[in-house]
């Protein structure tokens, strides 16, 4: 799919993976709308790609339908779905003091990263597709998610975070097999480690993400939110990959702890 001229709205694209993807994007010459919390991130960074930042609260169906809606006011059709909006969470099912997992922290991990990106998906999905067909396929646009290689291997203390990530897997061939009937293809990126601002910098913050890295085969290092941003659009202009769930890793495979 062309992306010139078409709109795409991406949840958490204020930072990291999601800011990656709105400059990989907006370089290509697509309109986009940035979906955040962070207003003040979210605003620079629109005022610099001459986007949209539209505040949003992934979980909360009336503010991603006010997203979406904003995308589809851009003018340019809205073509590009990008869930990469999510947060993280790490406790035992039971803890070592003998205290259960907190149930109100593993709800708000489903909220956000589960039923988050079914929102966006959804609500968006159905923007798609009032869109014309762009090609004799009856193609009308692209849903990429973003999961986790923890939802396939979840580590010590992970259980939110994998639950949540291992659902987003999931539905992305159910959700391909649907969204098929109006034109729409749907793709998950499963990323390992990746380095984000989330690990800070300096010598200290240097040595612990060597650590981290230190199991992954090859390239012996962190993947680059540049080199996501570049699998995002591939996924969006390769118009035979639907239903995939595409490890993003270097090869590592999470051991136990």
């Amino acid at each position: 799919m062309q992306l010139n001229g078409a709109a795409a709205i991406i949840s958490g694209g204020a930072s990291g993976l999601g800011e990656a993807t709105a400059r990989d994007l907006a370089a290509a010459g697509v309109k986009v709308v940035i979906a955040d919390l962070n207003e003040e991130k979210g605003k620079t960074l629109a005022d610099e790609l001459g986007a949209v930042f539209a505040k949003t609260d992934v979980s909360d169906e009336a503010q991603v339908q006010a997203a979406v809606d904003a995308a589809v006011a851009t003018g340019a059709p809205l073509r590009i779905i990008v869930n990469s909006a999510g947060i993280g969470w790490a406790q035992r099912t039971v803890n070592r003091d003998g205290s259960p997992h907190d149930l109100g922290a593993y709800k708000k991990v489903i909220a956000v990263n589960q039923i988050g990106t079914f929102n966006l998906m959804r609500i968006g999905a159905a923007a798609v597709a009032k869109t014309d067909p762009v090609d004799e396929d009856g193609l009308r646009g692209v849903v990429v998610n973003t999961a986790s290689i923890a939802g396939i291997e979840g580590q010590t203390g992970q259980l939110a975070y994998s639950a949540s990530k291992g659902a987003i897997i999931g539905m992305t061939l159910p959700a391909a097999r649907d969204l098929a009937a109006v034109g729409i293809r749907v793709n998950t990126i499963c990323p390992g480690i990746i380095d984000t601002p989330i690990y800070g910098s300096g010598p200290d913050s240097e040595a612990f993400k060597a650590k981290l890295y230190a199991p992954v085969p090859f390239p012996k290092r962190m993947g680059k939110a540049s080199e996501f941003a570049h699998l995002v659009r591939s996924l969006v202009e390769n118009d035979y990959m639907n239903g995939e769930v595409i490890r993003f890793d270097g090869g590592i495979r999470f051991q136990p702890k």
